[in-house]
């Protein structure tokens, strides 16, 4: 069940239950867009440490994505160290897998690369609270594109 309404992230409370970010990821050949199977999405978290000190980046990995090319990742806080220390600064979702040959080409639309960042979130009220997250669509591609080039890696 759905709660009312969407909010936006603020630090300190995103890890005081689990997170989950779900999307699509699509191989873009030509104009068609294809549901990619078996493709991942990254989630990585910037953090600081109790005095405001970087601190270790907690990244995830989502399941490999459905035969309609949906992923859910998720985060509890019980997976990451020392969580009732640590504050969330910025989070951002990236494509990072293809299980393509013929389609194996990150490509910038929606921030596929350079990482969309999350900011809303749905409350899910059912066996266990969860902020969820939706980003993308994300798009593979059989080539790398010019404007691809100038972000690598999505740092």
């Amino acid at each position: 069940m759905f709660a009312a309404g969407v909010a936006t992230i603020t630090d300190r409370e995103l890890l005081s239950s689990m997170i989950g970010v779900q999307g699509l990821i699509y191989c873009k050949q030509e104009s068609k867009l294809t549901p990619l199977q078996g493709a991942v999405a990254r989630v990585t978290c910037e953090t600081s440490d109790e005095y405001g000190y970087e601190a270790e980046d907690v990244t995830v990995l989502s399941q490999a994505t459905d035969a309609k090319g949906y992923f859910l990742a998720t985060l509890s806080p019980s997976e990451v160290k020392d969580y009732k220390k640590k504050r969330i600064k910025e989070c951002r979702a990236f494509l990072e897998l293809s299980p393509a040959d013929t389609c194996s080409f990150p490509t910038e639309i929606n921030r596929g690369i350079s990482g969309a960042i999350l900011q809303n979130y749905r409350l899910l009220e059912n066996k266990q609270e969860m902020k969820l997250f939706t980003v993308g669509p994300f798009v593979f591609s059989p080539e790398e594109s010019d404007q691809d080039k100038s972000i690598p890696n999505g740092y």
